[in-house]
């Protein structure tokens, strides 16, 4: 019987904590076939990192390699040699071709899912003129889809903003019926489909203090969010809300949903990082493949120092084998 195929690592930012990480995660999870991952990388800068590597030739290898040694699909770095901290634009092109490649492999069934190191958008500009504002836009161009959804998932909360990287005051203009109507519907798929639920439960913040307050604090509540999920419940999508942001996230409220959507980034982040901070990963709902993330950035301010914390990486690696294994028992 053939191994079911590995995961594919992407190698992120060269000068950031990717390699680090790679390497970490793999001496944790070495004895864990269900975890078993290959690295899209430079073998030879993961083995300056002191990583025993096993090249592949191709990425059927890399479940049977994985005990021993870190499987790894080269992807050369050109130009001068790394410096930890210091992006370089000679490598932009090879950092995309990782992601690129891995993406190739999920949709072809040859990787079951990916697992992306962190990017540096700018870099990937200067030193390759990369077209896009993130790389949750990128996946969703290699996936072929116009919408995506953002979730952070911890050990004991999933939480979805509807409105992301953008500022405060602009969160209220952007938040239209369309967008939270889309983020829910693809939320409840995922939740189905990869999180294997059911009936998933869904709990909606409102936007404003105490939700609103029946208008007196503000009316988004009453002009878009109420009118959304009095639509989606009609079609038998379990949702409660808006509900008051301050009160939906301690212990006893939690067990009350499976996901909250939340109307902001903040708002969101940060009752999941105060639960557990190393432990949230970032997955994005609504592609052809899985994808998960550690939820952190490159760290160029601590690249190279050995001071790199894996759990968010390894958290990631576990997650995307559990969803993978669960849209595959779903066909």
């Amino acid at each position: 019987m053939r191994p079911e195929p590995a995961l594919a690592l992407t190698m992120g930012d060269p000068a950031g904590i990717g390699g680090e990480l790679t390497f970490a995660a793999w001496r944790t999870l070495r004895d864990r076939p269900e975890a078993a991952f290959f690295s899209i990388d430079d073998p030879v800068r993961l083995e300056e990192l002191g990583a025993p590597v096993a090249r592949l030739d191709q990425p059927e290898q890399a479940a049977a390699t994985f005990p021993d040694a870190l499987p790894v699909l080269p992807e050369p770095l050109p130009g001068p040699p790394i410096v930890p901290g210091a992006p370089n634009p000679a490598h932009a092109a090879a950092t995309i071709r990782s992601i690129e490649r891995a993406v190739v492999l999920a949709r072809s069934g040859m990787a079951r899912a990916v697992v992306t190191n962190p990017i540096n958008k700018k870099a990937l500009y200067d030193g390759a003129g990369f077209p896009y504002p993130g790389h949750t836009e990128f996946l969703a161009a290699l996936g072929g889809v116009d919408r995506t959804v953002m979730m952070l998932a911890g050990p004991e909360l999933r939480v979805v903003p509807v409105t992301i990287h953008i500022a405060l005051d602009k969160v209220a203009a952007a938040l239209s019926p369309e967008l939270l109507e889309t983020t829910i519907h693809i939320t409840h798929r995922a939740l189905i489909d990869d999180f294997g639920l059911s009936s998933p439960r869904l709990a909606v913040a409102g936007l404003n203090p105490h939700a609103g307050e029946g208008g007196a604090m503000g009316r988004e509540e009453i002009t878009v969010i109420t009118p959304v999920l009095k639509r989606l419940r009609a079609e038998g999508i379990d949702l409660s809300g808006p509900r008051s942001a301050d009160v939906m996230f301690h212990a006893k409220a939690r067990a009350d949903y499976d996901a909250a959507i939340c109307m902001y980034h903040d708002q969101a982040l940060i009752p999941l990082k105060t639960l557990d901070f190393d432990r949230g990963v970032n997955v994005t709902l609504g592609l052809p493949f899985i994808r998960t993330s550690p939820d952190h950035g490159t760290a160029y301010d601590i690249a190279g120092q050995g001071r790199a914390d894996p759990t968010s990486l390894i958290e990631a690696i576990l997650l995307a084998a559990q969803l993978a294994a669960q849209r595959a028992a779903a066909l």
